[in-house]
């Protein structure tokens, strides 16, 4: 008989707002979720945080700079507001971004430790800007004193969604990985979860396939919410089934089916 995979289950974008709160801390008692990643540029941040002492759950730094504000004066005086996806994109692609960034990558990373009074047990990236050409050395940097781990995006399994799989590899995940392995820098094995969020989206099904295609020691992220939506959350509806399923007995069953832990 094969041994269990193991797979890390990590909630991301906690912080974010009170029903995303609640969908990561319920799972988190539940014990469905092994990390919890933390965005910590939300004013909301330090009482946000409290919820989580006591968590039987690692819990790492989501690197933000697509949504609300830099907390860095530097990074501030180039960006007021930080850009939406695509302009962070065309200018990471065409080697623009502003001055400012390590100031921003530090001040994130100490506002995760003034308030949870530790460093962050790994990093990652708010829709994987940690791997983007600029940005990702500042990100291996941070980590590598420490040996923490940096989620992998170099390696995206599916089933389906290819094409999207292929951009997240393709803007910074591959290089990341390479440069992650050269200088020892721990990786999840690889990354499933990766889907469109379409509110008629069969959430079981779709992680019925990641666990059969989940390599040991792969991650899957997910991003739950529960009682309600957030203001201006435009995946509200996905994040409600998320946490329904995997809170469910059904996902403890489709576990056990596949033969993979969660560790």
């Amino acid at each position: 008989m094969s041994a269990a995979r193991r797979l890390a289950v990590c909630a991301d974008d906690f912080g974010q707002g009170p029903a995303v709160d609640r969908g990561i801390l319920a799972l988190a008692e539940q014990r469905r979720l092994t990390a919890v990643s933390c965005l910590v540029t939300p004013r909301r941040w330090p009482t946000a945080a409290r919820a989580l002492r006591g968590a039987q759950v690692a819990t790492g730094l989501h690197l933000n700079l697509t949504e609300g504000e830099p907390l860095s004066p530097a990074l501030r005086r180039h960006w007021p507001q930080f850009p939406r996806l695509g302009a962070l994109l065309a200018m990471a692609g065409l080697g623009r971004l502003p001055p400012g960034l390590a100031d921003e990558v530090q001040a994130q990373l100490s506002r995760f430790a003034e308030v949870r009074g530790a460093a962050p047990d790994f990093l990652d990236g708010h829709q994987h800007v940690h791997a983007l050409p600029g940005v990702r050395h500042l990100v291996l940097a941070a980590a590598r004193p420490w040996k923490r781990p940096v989620r992998n995006t170099g390696r995206v399994l599916g089933p389906g969604f290819g094409f999207k799989r292929a951009v997240i590899a393709a803007c910074g995940g591959r290089a990341l990985a390479r440069v992650a392995r050269q200088q020892g820098v721990p990786q999840p094995s690889a990354l499933v979860g990766v889907y469109d969020f379409d509110p008629a989206a069969d959430y079981r099904t779709l992680v019925q396939g990641w666990l059969q295609t989940a390599p040991d020691g792969a991650l899957l992220f997910c991003h739950p919410a529960l009682g309600g939506s957030d203001p201006g959350d435009p995946i509200a509806a996905a994040r409600q089934r998320e946490a329904a399923y995997l809170a469910s007995d059904l996902f403890v069953q489709d576990l056990a089916a596949a033969g993979v832990v969660l560790g």
